[in-house]
């Protein structure tokens, strides 16, 4: 990516993703200023005329040099301590993984926070699966917070910074849950899933109108 900016001055994600093979071509981008290599966002038109997002460098007088390094490498000692730690688990969809199938993710996200000659600590990453971590970037990436403020406290309060305990995501005064059925209790799932898609309801919009009359019905019988 950077080598195609130098010769051409800006690069757009449908050649990220054609010319290159990226699927995730804004994860391109992202590992670009995780480097310390700042990057401009802009809109062009598609080959189809769609627009689409393009990137060229920034001030470069701004280049983080502690970052052009890149990541320091996690060891299989201390994944094997968050899996202990974690058991297993993502943090965020809550399902078991083999410890192949997790991810190590920062807490506080790379670009906020870098941990370039940082003491590594089990308390400042947690463990993703795949899914959850490409739903994390995407989100933490649209944050004005990881683009511009930079701000720590602002990760730590965030629902993709500490899931355990949060008040917004993103910047938004938002709540979620990640529910998963599993085994036994997929059948309770199919038959759910039937009466909402019956009823021309989606399925979370039906889950949360059955957990909301479940309240109201036990608070009236609490009276």
């Amino acid at each position: 990516m950077i080598n195609h900016i130098i010769k051409h001055e800006f690069i757009t994600t449908e050649v990220l993703e054609k010319k290159y093979g990226y699927k995730h071509p804004p994860r391109a981008a992202r590992d670009v200023r995780e480097a310390g290599i700042p990057l401009v966002t802009f809109k062009v038109k598609s080959k189809e005329g769609k627009l689409i997002a393009a990137y060229r460098f920034g001030d470069l007088s701004q280049i983080q040099k502690n970052k052009v390094e890149g990541r320091i490498a996690f060891s299989k000692k201390f994944k094997k301590k968050l899996c202990e730690q974690f058991e297993r688990h993502c943090i965020i969809c809550n399902a078991v993984f083999e410890e192949r199938y997790l991810q190590i993710d920062h807490r506080i996200p790379y670009q906020v926070g870098s941990d370039v000659n940082s003491e590594r600590k089990i308390s400042d990453f947690m463990l993703l699966c795949s899914s959850c971590n490409r739903a994390k970037s995407w989100s933490c990436e649209h944050c004005n917070n990881w683009n511009e403020t930079h701000d720590f406290k602002m990760c730590l309060s965030c629902y993709w910074g500490t899931p355990e305990n949060y008040i917004h995501i993103a910047g938004k005064e938002i709540r979620r849950m990640d529910l998963q059925w599993a085994d036994e209790e997929v059948k309770l799932y199919d038959a759910i899933k039937l009466i909402a898609d019956k009823n021309k309801i989606e399925l979370h919009e039906f889950v949360k109108e059955i957990i909301t009359k479940k309240l109201i019905n036990s608070h009236h019988e609490k009276k």
